[in-house]
């Protein structure tokens, strides 16, 4: 692969901090340790200017080019998540109950190796701003980085993020000029009844079956409601309730996730799963409140600039290592309120036939490291090239 050279030759010592990285996996909003790491391995490149503690943990650190200009956002994320690693890995996480298992270690060294080289050289004419973000999986960190003001007071143009893709060849790109990821929400139904002795039945108001009734109707929004040829997912993930063999319940609590790409899909959904919970409620004589929570926009990049991120990668990885038009997928990713903000484009990266993510046996693969830095150093240059004197 047609890397960098000078970023090739980082690969050693990238693999170092990655690796790093992944034994101190911090979970949300709560990266303190990883900043703190982050921080110095920038002031140890001598970046211009670091800014701590953005969202609780966040960074964002400026590099001034050669000649004045317009300012580049690359962004990566710190967070782990909140599982147990089975990696059995010399590297493996030493904090109980947290893993980097998304390969957040990952992408946090590509921009790390960008910066590195990016702050050597300066061939570019303007400024990079490299934010470091920290509660991608759950928190809404890049929602949280945009609401403390990062794109107006950095004056940030554009901005760009890439996520490592396992199950696809080795240093492959895929990307896509418009929607790549959907928004995503969340469902809490909170139920309460009457409890009482599984024996007397009767003189209970059982939230049980109120629960599998709300369950079965809420299958229909999908089958009845909804325009076949739109995307939908509506997924009930957990049902809590009961205690004993012999003991109606007096609660239970149904949640689920709903992923969509129009709004107006998601105004459905909401409102027919508020429709469904009272109608439920009513027939089976139990209260239900039904808490519809809006979390992550659809990522949609902005059609020019994931065309000149798919030159910038062909730049990188070659002609036949770079898809566009990829399929849109129902999964989620917070780079969305960056780019509501301002625009730019999400880009997957493949790493081999690893373990898939958010698996406890996942390991980034070092190899794609100096290939994603690689594009990040080359995005710059390409969008900010130096004016002739």
């Amino acid at each position: 692969m047609p890397v960098v050279n000078r970023i090739a030759g980082l690969a050693e010592e990238m693999e170092g901090w990655r690796k790093h990285l992944h034994t101190i996996p911090e979970i949300g909003f709560d990266c303190f340790q990883t900043a703190a790491y982050v921080a110095g391995k920038l002031r140890e490149f001598g970046v211009d200017e670091i800014h701590e503690g953005i969202a609780k943990t966040g960074i964002v650190a400026i590099i001034e080019g050669r000649q004045a200009g317009p300012t580049i956002g690359l962004r990566a994320d710190m967070d782990a998540l909140p599982m147990q690693e089975e990696t059995g890995l010399d590297h493996a996480s030493t904090h109980e109950g947290a893993m980097h298992a998304c390969g957040h270690d990952g992408h946090t060294t590509m921009l790390l190796g960008a910066a590195k080289y990016l702050a050597e050289t300066r061939n570019f004419a303007g400024r990079v701003a490299l934010i470091f973000q920290p509660a991608e999986e759950d928190g809404g960190g890049g929602g949280r980085m945009v609401e403390a003001g990062v794109m107006d007071r950095f004056e940030i143009a554009e901005v760009y993020a890439l996520h490592n893709a396992p199950g696809e060849p080795l240093g492959r790109f895929r990307t896509a000029p418009g929607a790549m990821m959907a928004a995503v929400d969340t469902i809490h139904i909170h139920i309460t009844g009457v409890g009482g002795h599984a024996a007397k039945p009767h003189v209970t108001r059982d939230p049980i079956a109120a629960a599998v009734g709300i369950y079965t109707a809420i299958q229909t929004v999908l089958s009845r409601n909804h325009d076949p040829l739109q995307d939908l997912v509506v997924s009930i993930t957990q049902i809590h309730t009961g205690s004993a063999e012999n003991v109606i319940p007096e609660k239970a609590y149904i949640n689920g996730t709903v992923r969509t790409y129009d709004p107006k899909v998601q105004d459905m959904v909401e409102e027919r799963l508020r429709e469904i919970v009272a109608g439920q409620a009513a027939a089976y004589g139990v209260e239900a409140e039904l808490i519809y929570e809006r979390w992550y926009p659809a990522t949609i990049n902005t059609a020019d600039k994931a065309e000149f991120a798919a030159r910038v990668a062909r730049d990188v990885a070659g002609e036949e290592a770079v898809v566009v038009n990829d399929e849109r997928q129902m999964g989620a990713e917070d780079f969305s309120f960056m780019l509501n903000a301002r625009p730019g484009a999400y880009l997957f990266l493949g790493q081999g036939d690893t373990a898939p993510v958010h698996h406890p046996k996942f390991d980034f693969n070092d190899a794609i490291a100096p290939v994603g830095a690689s594009f990040f150093a080359r995005t710059v240059e390409t969008a900010l090239p130096l004016k002739e004197a």
